[in-house]
């Protein structure tokens, strides 16, 4: 047998036997993004907003954004692999809603990803506290905030964690405001990083203590992460801020 012949066979073996590596695709992640337009938050929704618009191709993302939960039912979720949470409150949704989401949670049909407003837990704009959505935040209540706003020196405490890929040890966060709740939630929560309320600027009496500002929920089936920031577009002038985000996404949108 020619050398010609005995390295066509060797191909077409190769070939049949799988020896050739497969390319594989990597699925898109469509997000459904809840937002609340206007008021206060706003310079932080549409500087979040733009920052998605500008990563599709990076992130391999698609969004869809609602400014209410009016839409929101068990099969209008099933199109997507992850929940964004941007500053969106726990309070207000439908009855539907709160059902699809709560299944969406608990059986793993996607990830989710909160920010600050997400945590407005008890009884706000005449509705009351939604239980399960404490128990998920680590059964905590919203207490207070830092009106004036204050530069955050936050320390992240698991490095190993997918979320914490390529952020800084340390970092500090621009003019923010930092809530504070009835209790640190770290007793049922897996915290990533704190916030530092010595190192706040300007300095403020408002403080809780321990203050977890970045955790999972590892209890639910679903990937989660809440970040206690939000308020103001500064965020996006932070590198870490933004590899956090990034990788947030990665994570949670991927099973």
């Amino acid at each position: 047998m020619t050398t010609i012949r005995i390295l066509l066979l060797f191909t077409v073996v190769c070939n049949i036997s799988g020896a050739v590596a497969p390319v594989h695709k990597v699925e898109k992640i469509n997000i459904l993004v809840l937002t609340e337009r206007g008021g206060q938050h706003e310079s932080f929704t549409a500087e979040a907003l733009q920052w998605l618009e500008t990563e599709k191709k990076n992130l391999n993302i698609s969004f869809t954004e609602i400014n209410n939960t009016k839409p929101v039912n068990e099969i209008y979720l099933q199109q997507f692999q992850l929940i964004l949470q941007l500053d969106y409150p726990p309070y207000g949704w439908t009855q539907v809603a709160e059902k699809a989401f709560i299944k969406y949670i608990d059986e793993g049909q996607g990830g989710w990803i909160g920010f600050h407003h997400a945590t407005l837990l008890g009884e706000f704009d005449g509705y009351p506290l939604w239980n399960w959505f404490s128990e998920f935040m680590g059964e905590i209540r919203f207490q207070n905030y830092i009106a004036q706003m204050a530069d955050g020196t936050v320390h992240v405490e698991d490095s190993n964690h997918p979320v914490m890929k390529g952020v800084s040890p340390s970092f500090v966060l621009l003019a923010d405001e930092w809530y504070t709740f009835d209790k640190s939630p770290r007793e049922n929560v897996h915290v990533l990083a704190n916030v530092d309320e010595a190192c706040y600027n300007p300095q403020t009496d408002i403080k809780m203590g321990d203050h977890p500002a970045i955790w999972v929920n590892p209890k639910k089936k679903a990937r989660n992460v809440y970040f206690l920031m939000g308020h103001s577009d500064k965020l996006f002038e932070s590198g870490d801020f933004k590899t956090m985000f990034a990788n947030a996404i990665k994570w949670a949108g991927s099973k």
